[in-house]
């Protein structure tokens, strides 16, 4: 199976950044790939909630959702839309951050919302509050195609192992890590945490990533990692997208998953233990 990860450098205008993905899209789907791949937040970056509540829209009316399931459909592809931000809704006004897996037959097949959220001091400069905009997830999402088992997560979710546990042992033979990855924190953890990830559960981990500076029209934007990864079940990097937006091919075996945890069944090793 050929995957095709899609790395993109958004703005906060979602028509803009719909037109960019789609010829890249168009570009993996040149390129064989079998599954295409966007980053976190698709439709676009931004810290300013008027604005966002301005451009985002419900899911049934999100026109990067059509335009998006509309080029799986042409192109006969599995797609994973990373995420979007769309409203919802809830009382508090709170966004979601939704993942979609997309069938060749351009129709939802399956759809997750973000568990974790990104409320960190990443500096004195750099504090996020990713709950004060978006509400959290509830339910963990596994689905069924004919190359595997995809595991759908979102960025800040990478650093919590016991989700890609559940994921591997519900039958998960690919995770897949849509992110806008903080550039200071992506310096540091991201190819890391993304390699423990497929090594502890023995999938194969494919990680779409924004990257490079974000403008905004009434912020000052910010950075993201870059980097898009994947890597085998063994823990080595087949594929490295760098810091330029644009598509990168990698031929996935998908015997290697049976492979790996053969070799290592730490799957089935769990035992209790008391304390602390």
């Amino acid at each position: 199976m050929r995957a095709g990860l899609v790395q993109l450098n958004v703005t906060d205008d979602p028509v803009d950044n719909l037109r960019v993905t789609q010829d890249l899209v168009d570009q993996a789907a040149s390129g064989g790939a079998d599954f295409i791949l966007t980053p976190e937040l698709t439709n676009g970056l931004s810290s300013d909630r008027a604005h966002q509540r301005s451009v985002f829209r419900h899911e049934a009316q999100d026109e990067t959702l059509a335009a998006l399931c509309a080029k799986a459909n042409a192109h006969e592809v599995w797609l994973l839309i990373g995420s979007l931000g769309l409203l919802t809704e809830d009382a508090d006004g709170r966004f979601a951050n939704r993942s979609f897996l997309v069938g060749p037959d351009g129709k939802v097949a399956a759809r997750y919302d973000k568990i974790h959220m990104f409320d960190v001091n990443v500096s004195e400069t750099e504090v996020y509050r990713e709950s004060q905009g978006y509400r959290p997830g509830q339910s963990a999402v596994v689905h069924d195609t004919p190359f595997g088992a995809i595991g759908m997560t979102i960025c800040y979710d990478l650093r919590f192992p016991g989700l890609y546990r559940r994921l591997a042992q519900a039958g998960a033979d690919i995770l897949t890590v849509p992110a806008a990855f903080n550039h200071i924190t992506g310096a540091a953890h991201w190819e890391i945490l993304l390699r423990a990830r497929a090594i502890e559960t023995g999938c194969f981990v494919l990680a779409p990533a924004q990257t490079g500076f974000h403008a905004e029209t009434h912020r000052k934007g910010r950075r993201t990692h870059g980097q898009s990864l994947a890597v085998a079940p063994w823990g080595e990097i087949l594929a490295d997208g760098g810091t330029e937006a644009g598509v990168t091919l990698v031929d996935l075996d998908l015997s290697r998953v049976a492979e790996a945890r053969r070799r290592v069944p730490s799957l089935s090793h769990d035992r209790g233990f008391d304390g602390p």
